[in-house]
C-alpha cells in the first residue's frame, strides 16, 4: 500500500514553492554578486582580465534572465516528485543521523566528482549535430556570457541540468549540510564561469593540483567560438583524458593573467585571442 505521509497535492502546494523560491534565491544571490565583483574588477586595474572586448548587449541580458527564470521553475518541477518519493518512503532521501566533519567533506567531495562526470558527458552529448540545436543552441546564444547565462537554458537542458540532484537523492542517502555545501559550490562555479573575466592568480591553470580545477578562461573558451572543447564544469580532469581541452587553454590563461595591471582605468582592456 502506499503511504501518504506528502500527498502529490500537498508536494504541488508546499513542496514546489520552497523548491523554486530555495533555488531561485540561491541562484539570484550567487549571479547578483558575482555581477558585483565583475563590475569592481572591470573598474580596477585589474580589468586587464577582462577575456573578451565584446561586451554582452540589452538583448543578450533579457534572454538570460528570461531563460533563468524558466529553468529555476523547471529544477522544481523536477526536484518536487523526488521530494514526494523521500517523504513517502520511496527514496534514500537524507543521510540519518549526525555525520562527521570529515564524512560530510567526503560526501561533497564524491558529489562533486560525480556531477562533473554527469555534467561532462551530458554536456557532450547536447553538442551532438542531432540535438545542439533542439536542446544547447539557446545557451550558446551568450557568445559573451554574464553571470546570469549560468541558467539560461531552455526547457529540455534544464531538465537534463535537473536530473543529477533528483536522482541522487532519490538513490543515496546524504547529510543534508552535504547537499546544501555542495549546491552553494555548484551555483559559485557557474556563475563564475560566466564571468567574463579571470578572477584565479597567475600559475594556477600549470600548477599540478590547482590546474585540476576549470577556471573562468576554461569555459569561456567554449563559448568564444571553441565549442568542440572544454566541456568540464568544475574540473579539467575529463577534458585532458577525452582530448577536449582547447589545445591553447593554459597558454591563454597564462597570457591573461600575467598582463600589467592597467595605469589607467579604461572601458576596455584587451580582448582575448580568439580560440585556434
Amino acid at each position: 500500500m502506499i503511504p501518504h505521509t506528502l500527498s502529490l497535492a500537498d508536494a504541488a502546494w508546499r513542496v514546489f514553492p520552497r523548491v523554486f523560491l530555495f533555488d531561485g534565491g540561491r541562484y539570484l544571490i550567487a549571479a547578483l554578486a558575482m555581477t558585483a565583483i565583475v563590475a569592481a574588477v572591470l573598474r580596477s586595474p585589474w580589468q586587464v582580465r577582462r577575456l573578451q572586448s565584446r561586451s554582452a548587449t540589452a538583448a543578450d541580458r533579457r534572454r538570460e534572465w528570461a531563460a533563468s527564470l524558466r529553468s529555476v521553475l523547471v529544477y522544481a518541477l523536477v526536484a518536487t516528485p523526488a521530494v514526494w518519493l523521500k517523504a513517502n518512503g520511496f527514496a534514500a532521501g537524507f543521510y540519518q543521523g549526525q555525520p562527521a566533519v570529515a564524512e560530510t567533506l567526503a560526501y561533497v567531495g564524491v558529489l562533486l566528482v560525480a556531477h562533473d562526470s554527469w555534467f561532462y558527458w551530458m554536456h557532450r552529448m547536447v553538442h551532438h549535430r542531432r540535438l545542439f540545436r533542439h536542446v544547447h543552441l539557446l545557451h550558446h546564444k551568450s557568445v559573451t556570457p554574464t553571470p546570469f547565462a549560468a541558467y539560461s537554458f531552455n526547457a529540455l537542458e534544464a531538465v537534463l541540468e535537473a536530473l543529477f540532484v533528483a536522482l541522487w537523492v532519490i538513490l543515496v542517502p546524504t547529510p543534508f549540510i552535504a547537499m546544501f555545501a555542495f549546491l552553494g559550490i555548484m551555483i559559485l562555479r557557474n556563475v563564475m564561469g560566466h564571468a567574463g573575466v579571470e578572477l584565479m592568480p597567475s600559475g594556477f591553470a600549470d600548477h599540478w593540483f590547482w590546474g585540476l580545477f576549470a577556471t573562468t578562461t576554461h569555459h569561456d573558451l567554449h563559448h568564444n567560438g571553441s565549442f568542440n572543447h572544454n566541456f568540464g564544469l568544475y574540473f579539467t580532469v575529463w577534458d585532458r583524458l577525452m582530448s577536449t581541452e582547447h589545445p591553447r587553454y593554459r597558454q591563454i590563461f597564462r597570457e591573461v593573467t600575467e598582463r600589467e595591471p592597467a595605469r589607467t582605468i579604461e572601458t576596455q582592456s584587451a580582448p582575448l585571442q580568439g580560440p585556434a
